[in-house]
């Protein structure tokens, strides 16, 4: 079995993959991470719940946003698993062409994603909305280049930005809103937020179909946390939750690959 782990700002997304696909998912805070003892033992126990012991675990795959957090995360997975442990990062083998002018600055996560929707929709031109802590937008054509994207304020980031930055204006409850003008100012945080990140994105997507992909069909695809939110509002072809994870595991398989084919 295969530990994969998302290590983003706000949430470490887990899943464990055996030969079938993935066998089960889990997500805990960034913040309660503490020391690699107390991260061992949380993994330990998360997957204990769920009937997988620590000897079923042969290797484990890691993409991360959260540099300070790297080290803690491969020492408690060497401390309680001893298990080889994968990188997603620069310089390792992907599969993609990266056109970003300095391909280090391109984050972890967004190559993931562009893996894992490689391996879902081969051959095809492809954008990726990923709604975390920051909203991201990739595009990758059906020859495997990575051209580049967007990046803009997530809803939580944008919510904690007005309550920190104003007076009286308050934290409110991450919803999609059945209206457009609120009638509290709760409710006018709520449309704002929603309507703001619809309507963004909305222009975004026409913008990459116009300027990269000149009138080819495009399929759109949501992940993240936050892009549930929108599965009403046609804004994507296809949601895909674990699209990270999926695209870490065949990146830990391409690279297992090469190496066993270096060392024989």
């Amino acid at each position: 079995m295969l530990l994969c782990l998302d290590i983003g700002n706000t949430h470490i997304l887990g899943g464990i993959y055996d030969q079938q696909g993935l066998v089960m998912r889990f997500r805990c805070a960034t913040s309660l991470i503490g020391t690699a003892d107390q991260f061992g033992i949380f993994l330990v126990n998360v997957l204990q719940t769920k009937g997988i012991q620590v000897r079923q675990i042969e290797a484990a795959a890691l993409c991360s946003v959260v540099p300070g957090c790297d080290y803690t995360i491969r020492h408690g997975i060497s401390n309680y698993f001893d298990v080889p442990c994968f990188t997603l990062k620069a310089g390792v083998k992907t599969g993609l062409n990266i056109k970003y002018k300095n391909a280090n600055e391109v984050g972890a996560d967004r190559i993931a994603n562009a893996i894992g929707a490689m391996e879902a929709f081969p051959q095809q031109n492809i954008i990726i909305i990923d709604m975390g802590t920051a909203t991201t937008v990739c595009a990758v054509t059906r020859k495997g280049d990575y051209l580049g994207g967007a990046i803009f304020p997530g809803l939580r980031l944008g919510m904690e930005s007005l309550k920190n930055n104003t007076a009286k204006l308050v934290e409110v409850d991450i919803d999609a809103p059945s209206f457009y003008i609120g009638r509290t100012t709760r409710e006018s945080i709520q449309a704002g937020l929603y309507y703001g990140q619809l309507g963004a994105l909305k222009e975004i997507i026409a913008g990459f179909k116009q300027e990269m992909f000149c009138g080819e069909a495009v399929k759109v695809i949501g992940t993240g946390g936050f892009s549930q939110l929108y599965k009403e509002k046609s804004l994507f072809d296809v949601i895909l939750p674990d699209l990270v994870l999926q695209g870490l595991q065949k990146a830990h398989a391409i690279n297992l690959i090469l190496t066993r084919e270096i060392t024989t």
